[in-house]
């Protein structure tokens, strides 16, 4: 036997294989996933059984199955992790047209609201400040900041609603420091 018949033998078992798993596995992934990511991973699995053909059982189909979702599994988490990068990338370094759009995102456009907010945000800690952007300029939620942040929907909330607080605060100091009075909510005039 020569070379060439046993890449004949090989790709004739694979032709069968790929006719008896093919659309079963397709149907499969299209249940679990979209289109596209369903038609990679089909590419993937096939790869993975041409490489990996003299380990394939006689009851090929459920082995391919079990191929294609642990493949399907490797796609999310690439996108998933596709995701997170994009976000820190914009967090980190913002496009230069967003940060353009975004009154408070410099103090030139001769506004002193924009200007206190910009130096309030300086004033705050680099996290809060991260998620203040994300969610003001960004227009994110809190399951977008945590997919972002790389932490819980349920985390990403409470960070910033703290970190709303701790801005308000900040300006809050803004304000005494030019000499107007703040307004307590528990002042004896507000009891009577």
């Amino acid at each position: 036997m020569t070379d060439t018949d046993t890449d004949a033998e090989r790709g004739k078992r694979m032709r069968k294989l790929v006719e008896l798993v093919v659309d079963p596995v397709r149907r499969y992934l299209y249940r679990r996933t979209d289109a596209a990511t369903a038609d990679d991973v089909i590419g993937d699995t096939l790869l993975v059984c041409w490489r990996r053909l003299d380990e394939v059982p006689d009851d090929a189909l459920p082995w391919a199955i079990v191929v294609a979702r642990q493949c399907l599994s490797n796609a999310q988490r690439a996108e998933r992790r596709r995701i997170r990068l994009i976000g820190r990338i914009i967090a980190i370094d913002p496009p230069l047209d967003a940060a353009d759009e975004n009154p408070a995102a410099s103090s030139g456009d001769g506004t002193v609201e924009a200007a206190r907010v910009t130096a309030a945000l300086a004033c705050l800690r680099r996290n809060d400040a991260e998620i203040l952007r994300l969610w003001a300029w960004d227009e994110l939620t809190s399951p977008q900041l945590a997919v972002v942040l790389g932490i819980s929907a349920n985390a990403a909330a409470i960070r910033l609603h703290r970190a709303k607080a701790r801005l308000k605060q900040e300006l809050l100091k803004s304000v005494s420091a030019t000499g107007h009075i703040t307004y307590d909510e528990g002042s004896e005039n507000a009891r009577r």
